[in-house]
């Protein structure tokens, strides 16, 4: 059997910019995709902690050290520039092996979106 766990997490970083006219996804910088162990182009959920908005959406990769957090085309209108997020990656894995599975959860500096 398998289930749904939670693989990667990067927890309570800012929205530095919503761009409506792009195609879609969430643009995260480089450094933070690799400490959470994320994949671009990987599936996640984005949660919005000031107005309660869940979405899913793919990542794609923003430039290494700048702190960028986009959101992109229509789930630009789900958040403003400044809002705290919460952005998920879940794993199907086989049950027993999710006993032990440990997920990547980072805590960047809400104020600048890197690490500490």
């Amino acid at each position: 059997m398998l289930i749904e766990v939670i693989k990667s997490k990067i927890h309570r970083v800012r929205v530095t910019d919503a761009d409506l006219s792009y195609i879609g996804s969430i643009t995260i910088d480089r450094d933070l995709i690799d400490a959470a162990n994320f994949l671009v182009g990987e599936k996640v959920q984005v949660v919005n902690l000031n107005n309660g908005e869940r979405l899913e959406t793919y990542i794609i990769e923003g430039k290494r050290g700048t702190g960028e957090v986009t959101l992109n085309g229509p789930a630009a209108r789900k958040v403003q520039r400044g809002d705290i997020i919460i952005i998920i990656g879940y794993a199907q894995m086989e049950f027993e092996e999710a006993k032990n599975f440990q997920p990547t959860i980072i805590f960047p500096d809400e104020s600048t979106n890197r690490l500490t």
